[in-house]
C-alpha cells in the first residue's frame, strides 16, 4: 500500500471541494468562449427586456479616478473599453511576443502559412465591406470584419475533440495571433484621434526607461507595472488609443531566464533532499525552519527558471479570459433587436460585416493558403486537408471581441453602431455554426472509413 504524505491533510477543505469544478472548467480551452457567450446572451436579453433602460444607464454612469495630479473622469463603458481592455491587449502583446520568440511564428518556415492566411483573412473581408459601404457614412467601419476572436474560435474547435488534428488548432491560434497584430496596427493608424504630440512624447520617454530596465536585467513585475500604467495614461491623453499601450508594454517584458533547465533540476533536487532530510516521523502540518528554508530555495529556483513573460501571461490569462473579456462582452453586446434584424440585409454596415465575416474570412484564409502552398512557399499542417482548412477558415469568421471593439471606435452614431453590433453577433454565430458542422461531418466521415 502506498504511504500517504506525512504533511498533507487527508481531508480536503470544503472550499477546495466547492471550487474544484470551477478550477477544472477554467483550465479548458472552451471555458472562455462559453463564459463570453453567456455574457453576450445575458446582455442581449436584458437590453431587450422591460428593464432595458437600466442596462444602458449602468454603462453611462460617471466614474472618477484621481491619483495625485492625474485625474480621469469617464463613463463606466469607457473605463471598460479603454481601461480593462488595455489589460486584454497587454495579454495579446505577451502572446504575440511569445509566438514570435518560441511559437509558430518563431521561424519563417513555420510562420509563412499562418501569416499568409491571416493577411488574406484580413484583406478580403475589409474589401467586401469597403465595396458595399463605398460612399456611405459607414465606410469607416471597414476594419470591423478583419479580426478573429481566438477564444471563441478555439473554443468551438476544442468542442470537436479528436475529430480534428492538434496541428489544426495550432494553425488557427497562429492565424488569430497574426490577426491580432493586424488589428492592433489598424487601430493605431486608422482609429486614433488627433495626436497630442507632447503626451505621446511623454509616453515614449517612459517606454525608453522601460527598455533600460529590461536591459539591466530587472525582472520584478512591479518595475513594469507602474511605468506601464503611466504609458497607458499618456496614450489615453495623446489621441492614440490607449489599448496600444498594453501591447507596447508587453513587448518590453523580459524573456531572459537566470537559470537554465539543467541547473534548475540540480537546485530543485538539492532543495527537495534538504526538505526530506528534516522530515520527522511524526505527522505535522507546520514546517520547521530547515524545511521552510528548503521550500524558499525551491520557490526561488522556480522563479529564476521561468521567463517573466511566461509567468505573467500564465497569471493573467484566467483573469482576462474569465473576467475582463466577459465584462467587455456584457457591456457591449446589448443590442436592441426590434427593427434591427431586417437591417442585416438592408443596411450597408450590417451587410458588409456579415458578408465580411461569413464569406470574406474563409475566402481570404483558404485562397491565400492555397496560393502559398501552390507556390511552394508553405505547406499544409500535418494530417490537415483542404476541407479542414475551409472549416477553419469559416471559424476564423468569428469576430466578436475584437470586432465589437473596432466597431465602437469606428462609429459614433448610435444607429450605425447598433447595426454593426447586431451584424457582428449574427456573422459570428453563422461562422461558428457552419464551421463546427463542416469539421464535425468531415471528422465523422473520416472515422467511418477508418482514416485518421
Amino acid at each position: 500500500m502506498q504511504r500517504k504524505s506525512r504533511f498533507v491533510d487527508r481531508k480536503k477543505p470544503l472550499r477546495e471541494k466547492l471550487l474544484r469544478p470551477f478550477a477544472e472548467f477554467a483550465k479548458t480551452e472552451a471555458s472562455s468562449g462559453i463564459v463570453l457567450m453567456i455574457a453576450a446572451v445575458v446582455a442581449l436579453v436584458w437590453a431587450n427586456s422591460p428593464w432595458a433602460e437600466s442596462y444602458f444607464h449602468i454603462w453611462e454612469s460617471q466614474v472618477m479616478v484621481v491619483f495625485g495630479p492625474l485625474k480621469l473622469d469617464k463613463h463606466l463603458i469607457h473605463w471598460i473599453n479603454d481601461g480593462l481592455m488595455a489589460v486584454f491587449f497587454f495579454l495579446v502583446g505577451l502572446e504575440i511576443k511569445r509566438e514570435i520568440l518560441l511559437g509558430e511564428l518563431a521561424s519563417i518556415r513555420k510562420a509563412t502559412l499562418p501569416i499568409v492566411a491571416a493577411i488574406g483573412g484580413m484583406v478580403v473581408p475589409a474589401l467586401i465591406y469597403a465595396a458595399i459601404n463605398h460612399g456611405h457614412p459607414t465606410a469607416k467601419g471597414w476594419g470591423i470584419p478583419m479580426a478573429t476572436d481566438i477564444a471563441f474560435a478555439l473554443g468551438v474547435l476544442n468542442l470537436l475533440g479528436p475529430r480534428v488534428p492538434f496541428a489544426l488548432k495550432v494553425f488557427l491560434a497562429a492565424v488569430a495571433i497574426v490577426d491580432d497584430i493586424g488589428a492592433v496596427a489598424v487601430i493605431a493608424v486608422f482609429y486614433s484621434e488627433e495626436i497630442q504630440w507632447a503626451m505621446l512624447g511623454a509616453a515614449g520617454a517612459i517606454l525608453v526607461v522601460m527598455v533600460a530596465i529590461n536591459r539591466l536585467g530587472i525582472r520584478g513585475p512591479i518595475y513594469y507595472l507602474i511605468p506601464g500604467v503611466l504609458v497607458w495614461y499618456f496614450f489615453l491623453k495623446s489621441g492614440i488609443h490607449a489599448t496600444i499601450a498594453g501591447v507596447l508594454t508587453a513587448m518590453l517584458i523580459p524573456t531572459r531566464v537566470h537559470l537554465v533547465p539543467n541547473e534548475f533540476a540540480s537546485e530543485a533536487r538539492e532543495a527537495l533532499e534538504e526538505f526530506d532530510k528534516h522530515c520527522s516521523s511524526a505527522e505535522r502540518s507546520i514546517m520547521n525552519q530547515d524545511q521552510q528554508t528548503a521550500v524558499h530555495a525551491l520557490e526561488k529556483a522556480c522563479e529564476r527558471v521561468q521567463m517573466p513573460l511566461q509567468r505573467i501571461e500564465h497569471m493573467l490569462h484566467p483573469w482576462v479570459s474569465l473576467l475582463i473579456m466577459p465584462i467587455f462582452a456584457f457591456a457591449n453586446a446589448g443590442v436592441v433587436l426590434s427593427g434591427g434584424v431586417a437591417g442585416l440585409v438592408t443596411e450597408p454596415a450590417s451587410l458588409g460585416v456579415v458578408l465580411g465575416l461569413f464569406i470574406g474570412k474563409p475566402v481570404g484564409v483558404v485562397l491565400a493558403s492555397y496560393l502559398a502552398v501552390k507556390a511552394k512557399v508553405a505547406s499544409l499542417p500535418d494530417r490537415v486537408g483542404w476541407r479542414q482548412m475551409i472549416g477553419v477558415g469559416i471559424l476564423a469568421g468569428i469576430g466578436f471581441t475584437m470586432s465589437l471593439f473596432i466597431a465602437d471606435l469606428a462609429f459614433t452614431d448610435a444607429t450605425h453602431l447598433m447595426h454593426a453590433k447586431l451584424a457582428i453577433l449574427s456573422g459570428s454565430i453563422l461562422a461558428g455554426t457552419a464551421g463546427f458542422l463542416l469539421l464535425w461531418r468531415h471528422g465523422r466521415s473520416r472515422r467511418a472509413v477508418g482514416t485518421t
